[in-house]
């Protein structure tokens, strides 16, 4: 039997049973439709999580200073880090270029009469370039404004302030850690980043002298640092803890890389979307039995027709393949939807959480091999059935 003939007669089989159809090509495509959701969805998660770090490159890290005794704070307090340690790191370690240490402290401040808690953050000149963030209006704070009572204020703090009626922001005055503050710029939009503060869009930014000053301006304990680019995260983080172990006895330095962050990211990534779509493979082996019980309906309902075809001459291989084609165009229907089914979630999955959407061409290829491996395995059996049926005992079938 031609290869176009036996197609068109399992479409035209698969058309005159629609409602058994209909229910099995529902297993194939949520199956299906899952698997490529999750994959696909892991593939943007994974690209969205790259942008990130590409935002401030993977030579960035993060150094977290602890004692036994807590955390360390300027020696102005009665704490065992000073300022000038930190920013002598890049003479001692050869493997970190720049460093900007800052402090980070939630207090409460009146912004129109009313109470507010926001977070405050102490900071020297580095810390802007190195977060690759600027102002919007007026400028940023300078390592010249030494204990000086200046601020720039986030995003969402500035919005804020507008809607209380403030019409000029810079220039204005709000109320920090018992002093008042004068609002010399605006930050941009600062776009959530692991390897950033996440306070800087609703919180003030001041010199990390005038922080350390202050009773309750925040502990000098956060670090962030720039590798070379012939550097090594690992070495630079060797370097640092034998610079503080000699410079301040008892304390801790804990680094983190953006290159560590990003492989954790993409484990964690990878058994994510194994787990999901292994959830989603339950769904299509469901769909694939449904598959099988209607090829088996299908082979009860036609041994007439089969008895005719093998008294005509078909041989047994002839009818295996004419049920085999028709499973695997039942699947590969399916398929097809799912894949359309799995995209569309992707989509808008994509949209709702305002991620840049791809279309994993892996995941397309995936969804249309498994349909054609899940046709061929289901339909074996229901294909088998038919080929062995004896002539004789098929006619004489109601």
């Amino acid at each position: 039997m031609a290869c176009k003939e036996t197609i068109n007669e399992a479409l035209n089989s698969l058309w005159n049973s629609k409602q058994r159809t209909l229910l099995a090509l529902l297993g194939i495509v949520i199956g299906i439709g899952s698997v490529i959701a999750m994959v696909s969805i892991g593939v943007v998660v994974k690209h969205e999580s790259l942008k990130q770090f590409e935002q401030m490159g993977t030579d960035v890290i993060t150094i977290s200073l602890q004692s036994s005794g807590g955390f360390g704070s300027d020696s102005g307090r009665g704490g065992t880090v000073h300022l000038k340690d930190v920013l002598d790191i890049p003479l001692e370690c050869p493997d970190i270029e720049r460093v900007a240490p800052y402090t980070s402290t939630y207090v409460n401040s009146r912004i129109a009469g009313e109470s507010s808690f926001m977070p405050v953050l102490g900071v020297t000149q580095n810390f802007f370039p190195l977060n690759k963030i600027d102002v919007t209006q007026g400028r940023l704070i300078y390592d010249l404004d030494v204990t000086m009572y200046y601020c720039v204020v986030g995003r969402e703090l500035c919005d804020k302030l507008v809607a209380t009626g403030v019409e000029n922001i810079i220039g204005h005055q709000i109320f920090l850690l018992g002093r008042l503050f004068t609002v010399v710029g605006v930050l941009e939009n600062v776009e959530d980043n692991m390897m950033r503060p996440s306070e800087m869009n609703r919180g003030a930014i001041i010199p990390v002298t005038t922080a350390l000053r202050l009773a309750d301006g925040g502990e000098l304990n956060n670090i962030l640092a720039r590798i070379p680019q012939s550097g090594d995260w690992r070495r630079a983080e060797a370097q640092v803890t034998s610079y503080f172990s000699q410079r301040t006895r008892g304390m801790q330095a804990h680094v983190r890389s953006a290159e560590m962050l990003l492989k954790q990211i993409q484990k964690q990534m990878r058994l994510f979307t194994l787990l999901l779509g292994t959830v989603g493979s339950i769904s299509l082996i469901v769909g694939g039995v449904g598959v099988m019980n209607v090829m088996l309906v299908s082979v009860s309902e036609r041994k007439r027709e089969i008895g005719i075809r093998r008294a005509l001459g078909a041989r047994r291989r002839d009818i295996q393949y004419q049920f085999l084609v028709e499973s695997i165009t039942l699947c590969m229907a399916g398929g097809l939807l799912g894949i359309v089914l799995g995209v569309v979630a992707c989509a808008v999955v994509s949209r709702f959480n305002d991620w840049e959407f791809l279309v994993s061409w892996m995941a397309v290829w995936l969804g249309v091999g498994v349909s054609c491996l899940v046709g061929v395995f289901f339909g074996f059996y229901p294909a088998r059935q038919a080929a062995q049926m004896k002539p004789i005992e098929a006619l004489r079938a109601d």
